[in-house]
């Protein structure tokens, strides 16, 4: 990073992690595939490294050659993983978070102890974060962010208009894919409660995840209220479920 990559967004310092300490940033699809393995999890829902340049170099065709955004709405917020130049706050409309990606295959979530975390799906607004990435650094960071969120059916890779500082710019961000086997679009809230507040896996649990993007949200002064409810209804269950235990 050539400058202070806070300058815009102060409230962040120290609330994201360290891209060079970051386990997503030389995350191995082959160790992946063989830790799913030891723990008894199938790896043949992983995406070659064939399908995932495939749908990167089609995505990013225009933008070899430019600095570019990247929106983050999840765990992008606080682990990014990238080498950014800029980090800002930002709004993409036409789109809202919503917690619909079941987990059963070892990330926030097992089939003992199935998970759930978020996608971008079409809603009123979200709120995230802008991560810049500089054209020269644009192809070995976007091979990262791919192994990362293109390593399984989930998401699709588009560029959406986000709204930062009052200017509405392009973004490259990651959609919820309505054809995928895990994406579970008409869960009920305290279906999605219950995930949340028991799910677990080797990344660690659901409700920790809720909780950082609550945290980030917090120390932008944003409310968010679905979050909210669902962070509180989460707790509030876990605490019961830690009682009954």
């Amino acid at each position: 990073m050539t400058h202070d990559p806070y300058r815009y967004c102060e409230a962040l310092r120290g609330k994201i992690r360290d891209p060079e300490t970051s386990f997503f940033r030389d995350l191995d699809v082959e160790d992946v595939k063989r830790q799913l393995s030891e723990n008894g999890l199938p790896g043949d829902w992983l995406h070659t490294a064939e399908e995932r340049e495939a749908t990167r170099h089609a995505a990013l065709e225009a933008w070899w050659d430019r600095d570019m955004w990247v929106f983050a709405y999840g765990s992008l917020m606080w682990d990014p993983g990238l080498l950014f130049d800029e980090v800002r706050y930002a709004r993409v409309t036409g789109y809202a978070r919503r917690f619909c990606l079941y987990d059963d295959k070892g990330g926030r979530g097992s089939r003992d102890k199935p998970g759930l975390m978020a996608a971008l799906d079409l809603g009123h607004h979200c709120d995230g974060l802008a991560f810049l990435i500089r054209s020269d650094r644009l192809d070995d960071e976007t091979e990262r962010l791919w192994r990362r969120e293109m390593i399984g059916p989930a998401y699709l890779p588009a560029f959406v208009p986000m709204t930062m500082d009052g200017d509405l710019v392009p973004a490259l961000t990651f959609t919820v894919d309505h054809a995928a086997p895990d994406v579970r679009i008409d869960l009920s809230h305290d279906e999605q409660v219950r995930l949340i507040a028991t799910g677990e896996g080797m990344l660690g649990t659901s409700l920790d995840y809720v909780e950082n993007l609550a945290a980030h949200l917090d120390a932008l002064d944003l409310e968010d209220e679905y979050i909210t409810a669902l962070l509180r209804d989460a707790r509030a269950l876990a605490r019961r479920g830690t009682v009954a235990g």
